[in-house]
């Protein structure tokens, strides 16, 4: 019996290609991590990963928010069990103030196995804050603060909590 590799060699090189985009992004080597990003996708165009690590680049070091959206919607698309780009698009859309959008990504969000509830249930908090709906917010804070069992994290919703009771008393 014969097996063949080719299919699974080139999926580990363009799995190392893209742990040294990776690396450049964490060196602030931006311009090459997005032509290693580019390589990556022009072999294999269904490699949801590097999608979203353009996303970010896009989003966070060019300013560039359409171009960001495209490419999460393209990671999402193509790897949607890839949890990174959910927390990434979820804050995209939250700046763009796409709420509609972002209700709809934090519901398949917190479905999605490995992923952080702590984290979906924070960006609820977050949208329905921003949304001026503070008790909305604040029954989503307190899901993020049952979610985690890490004290930053839980101060980080308990001062949510907090903003929010202020915010409805003015």
């Amino acid at each position: 019996m014969k097996f063949s590799f080719n299919s699974g060699g080139n999926q580990f090189k363009l799995e190392e290609k893209f742990n040294v985009a990776d690396q450049e992004i964490k060196a602030a080597k931006y311009e090459a991590a997005v032509a290693l990003l580019q390589e990556i996708i022009s072999e294999d165009p269904k490699f949801g990963k590097a999608y979203n690590h353009l996303g970010w680049l896009y989003e966070t070091k060019f300013k560039d928010l359409a171009v960001a959206e495209k490419h999460y919607k393209l990671a999402l698309e193509h790897a949607p069990e890839y949890t990174a780009v959910y927390k990434n698009y979820a804050i995209l859309l939250s700046t763009l103030g796409k709420y509609d959008d972002l209700k709809v990504l934090l519901d398949n969000a917190i479905n999605v196995p490995g992923m952080d509830k702590f984290t979906v249930y924070n960006e609820y908090g977050i949208m329905y804050e921003q949304l001026e709906q503070y008790n909305q917010a604040i029954n989503y804070y307190r899901d993020a603060a049952k979610a985690t069992m890490n004290d930053k994290t839980m101060k980080t919703a308990m001062d949510s909590i907090e903003r929010c009771k202020t915010k409805m008393s003015l």
